[in-house]
């Protein structure tokens, strides 16, 4: 018999009351994942992160989210108070941010940001919690963890900043990961280790993973499935390795937006749209 989904999402959406009236970031998302690497695809503005902050509970006021269904791990996330919130974000999801900079506090050390995460969701001594950070910091091949643990956020480089967030997120061994943009601000060689790094730790622990990206190159050869949204709705999913078959006008047309060094041109092409995807 096979397993039951992680997590289940059926008729999500989000909407942001305004002056101008009712602005509909996600519209009618459905999705399930197992565990496994889900890619969410898309330009900027099309819901990729607001779907991701929506399955933790993070839209801020005014912000409406309603679903017919969402539920993780026996947990109904749309019942979800603030104090059953506390529980689960860490402890059973996290949500790694796009840029290390603006997620890490820059007053505070790293090793004491790392395990203040593993001291909230366990009985633990701090000696105790010390050891797991330097463990984690490892596991996320930083060469001095030692060295590392002792710095402030501005010490660190782009990519040594994405490392220690992946630590912090996953110290408390969540059953899901949410990765938003995790290597957009690396070059490709960090960009290629943090993406191994992610890789074995979710084949390792066996965790459901999200990854939302702009990148269909890095999506396709990463992911299992990918969910490629456009003007908040998913317009279509399609297995990873198969994304260069895609059906959707959208899929196709961004998949031809995207630079080739295989088959260079001189113009990249541009996205024409079409009101009817937003039907």
């Amino acid at each position: 018999m096979s397993e039951p989904p992680l997590l289940e999402v059926d008729d999500l959406n989000v909407s942001f009351p305004g002056r101008g009236g009712i602005t509909r970031a996600v519209r009618n998302v459905s999705f399930s994942l197992g565990r496994e690497r889900l890619g969410i695809v898309g330009e900027s503005g099309s819901g990729k992160s607001t779907t991701g902050r929506a399955l933790l509970g993070l839209i801020p006021s005014p912000g409406i989210v309603t679903a017919k269904r969402m539920q993780f791990g026996g947990h109904n996330l749309l019942g979800m108070q603030d104090a059953d919130w506390q529980h689960l974000r860490g402890r059973r999801i996290s949500m790694v941010m796009q840029d290390p900079k603006y997620s890490l506090n820059p007053v505070i050390k790293i090793g004491r940001q790392i395990q203040e995460t593993y001291l909230l969701h366990h009985r633990t001594t701090a000696e105790d919690a010390r050891k797991r950070a330097l463990s984690m910091l490892e596991a996320v091949r930083i060469r001095e963890p030692d060295l590392v643990y002792h710095l402030y956020p501005h010490q660190l480089s782009g990519g040594m900043g994405q490392r220690v967030m992946i630590a912090m997120m996953l110290i408390a061994e969540p059953d899901l990961l949410i990765a938003d943009e995790p290597t957009s601000a690396l070059d490709v060689t960090v960009q290629n280790q943090v993406l191994r790094i992610l890789d074995n730790l979710v084949s390792d622990r066996g965790m459901g993973l999200i990854f939302i990206s702009h990148n269909l190159t890095i999506v396709s050869s990463f992911c299992d499935r990918v969910l490629v949204m456009y003007g908040g709705k998913i317009v279509e999913e399609c297995k990873a390795s198969e994304l260069h078959k895609a059906k959707h006008p959208y899929t196709q047309a961004l998949i031809k937006a995207a630079p080739s060094l295989e088959h260079p041109t001189a113009e990249l092409k541009v996205v024409s749209r079409d009101p009817a995807w937003l039907t």
